[in-house]
């Protein structure tokens, strides 16, 4: 059976790494984009990063350009836009897809670990997103498929997949899921 373990990421340079190197680590595993409605949620993770960073919370930034075309930079351009803009410092690793015939695999297995279960009631967007995505497909909702940027999947330090968070999640409660973990 497969394990956060056996998957990796890639850099920007198109090097790999191993999530194995993340061992004993929590991780927040995040698709992102630079021209989103969520992209402001960089500031919270970059918060959250600094405040658990040395008690082992690990943030895998995996930029997508799959929802609405919002990530359209490059490696480089998204970078210095995070970093100009947010200040962060947590590693970003090679724009990829999430879902599709070219989802990165690791992809593969969040989805297969948690799959979709809403966007909530309590965020603003949440209704848009449900009727957007509900016009384009009806039973979206029954796929586990990645629905949009800022999805979030959290990861204990065995390696489990323990908990999913749609982009309309209060980031106070992805922080609260992370702190429990550390």
């Amino acid at each position: 059976m497969s394990k956060i373990y056996d998957y990796s990421v890639f850099t920007p340079k198109g090097e790999e790494c191993s999530l194995g190197n993340f061992k004993g680590k929590v991780l927040v595993i995040v698709n992102t984009a630079t021209g989103c409605g969520f992209t402001p949620q960089y500031e919270p993770l970059e918060n959250m990063y600094k405040k658990y960073h040395d008690k082992g919370l690990e943030i895998i930034d995996i930029p997508c350009n799959q929802f609405g075309g919002q990530a359209p930079g490059s490696d480089d351009e998204i970078h210095e836009f995070c970093t100009l803009h947010y200040n962060t410092t947590f590693d970003q690793f090679k724009k990829s897809d999430v879902n599709g015939a070219n989802e990165l695999p690791l992809y593969t297995y969040l989805k297969s670990q948690k799959g979709f279960e809403g966007f909530g009631k309590d965020h603003k967007l949440a209704s848009v997103l449900d009727d957007m995505l509900g016009k384009a497909d009806p039973d979206y909702a029954k796929k586990p498929d990645i629905k949009w940027n800022f999805t979030k999947f959290v990861v204990d330090r065995d390696g489990n997949v323990v908990a999913r968070f749609e982009p309309t999640a209060d980031m106070a409660k992805v922080e609260e899921c992370v702190a429990s973990l550390l």
